[in-house]
């Protein structure tokens, strides 16, 4: 966003409303946003209008914390729930536009001679728990894992006092290193035998573990209930500054409208979908195709639907619950459904 500022009598800064640049980020995960950036299609569909399209990831390096604290006004975030629901927390002037569900390899990874293939299976096991990040608000690994064992556990109609967590460091690799395959420090210790069971999730995760010959222990993924799979990605949040929306709210049901445009090419498109997902998610064909199954391609148009406010809150629950949150936050006054109904008027408008 160029910002034009004059001075006003009382010294108060002005600012003129010119935007000229929005920013995205990206997570190594499936996402309209990704694949329209991929594909072009984004940037394409602001330049007519004079307006450019950077991405955050690729920007000078004091910019990517906006990535987790929502304060750059016009960034457009579609990505987990953990560090927008931790920024919001915190106070961080962002609204909620649409949520998307993805099933992506939600698993409980095993040593290859475990007995562990079914929930109950859990029951006194020692199970891997990433160690706090720098800030406990936010711990995007711990939360995922405790989580993803608690979904687990849940269908066997157990508890955390079921298991012995085993805290293990909080990544495997350095937070520059591009290789998502080292996020999952569990399955280091899964292998030297310090841990019985790790829950990790997506693309990076199936090659990580098939790097070290591990197997899968439980399938979330094949549960009928769609609670357990609750996690940072199930349901993933589309964000933005509340000054952009207020300020530029034609510009904000834009880029929802090139997200359902995107989401209806997925639709017809899977193997071009699988091979941008390879860059996106830093893994290779093969275990972009074990992670992304079931015709998720079908299921990134977004949705503010009760279901999915529903699974939000679940989550935010939890992550408050947990602490992994500084204060509650409340869903219902952080969602702003105008620009999703804006853009279903447009469709609808189009097909007549």
């Amino acid at each position: 966003m160029s910002l034009v500022v004059d001075k006003k009598e009382n010294s108060k800064e002005f600012v003129k409303n010119i935007l000229s640049e929005i920013w995205v980020t990206r997570c190594p995960v499936p996402t309209a946003t990704g694949i329209s950036l991929k594909r072009g299609t984004l940037v394409k569909k602001f330049e007519k209008h004079g307006i450019d399209v950077a991405v955050l990831q690729d920007a000078r390096k004091g910019l990517s914390v906006h990535h987790f604290d929502h304060q750059l006004p016009a960034l457009f975030r579609e990505g987990g729930n953990v560090p927008a629901l931790a920024a919001r927390s915190e106070g961080a002037p962002s609204r909620l536009i649409g949520l998307t569900w993805i099933d992506e390899w939600q698993v409980i990874i095993v040593r290859p001679d475990s007995d562990i293939s079914q929930p109950e299976h859990l029951k006194n096991a020692k199970v891997a728990l990433p160690e706090y990040a720098d800030k406990r608000a936010g711990s995007i690994f711990r939360a995922m894992s405790l989580q993803g064992i608690r979904g687990a556990l849940q269908l066997a109609n157990l508890t955390f006092r079921d298991v012995n967590f085993i805290e293990v460091p909080e990544r495997a690799g350095s937070k520059e290193n591009r290789d998502a395959s080292t996020y999952w420090s569990g399955l280091d210790a899964l292998i030297t035998g310090e841990v019985d069971a790790v829950y990790v999730k997506g693309a990076s995760a199936v090659e990580a573990a098939t790097k070290r010959g591990l197997k899968v222990g439980i399938d979330l993924d094949k549960f009928e209930d769609v609670t357990s799979r609750v996690n940072n990605g199930t349901p993933r949040p589309i964000t933005v500054h509340e000054d952009l929306l207020e300020d530029h709210f034609d510009v904000v049901v834009d880029f929802l409208e090139e997200l359902f445009d995107t989401a209806d090419w997925a639709q017809d498109h899977l193997d071009e979908v699988l091979v941008i997902l390879e860059d996106e998610t830093i893994a290779g064909a093969e275990s972009v195709a074990t992670a992304y199954r079931n015709n998720f391609h079908k299921s990134l148009h977004p949705s503010l639907s009760e279901d999915r406010l529903e699974l939000l809150k679940q989550q935010k629950d939890f992550l408050w619950l947990h602490g992994f949150l500084e204060r509650d936050v409340d869903i219902e006054t952080w969602v702003d459904h105008r620009p999703l109904l804006e853009v279903l008027k447009r469709r609808q408008n189009k097909n007549f």
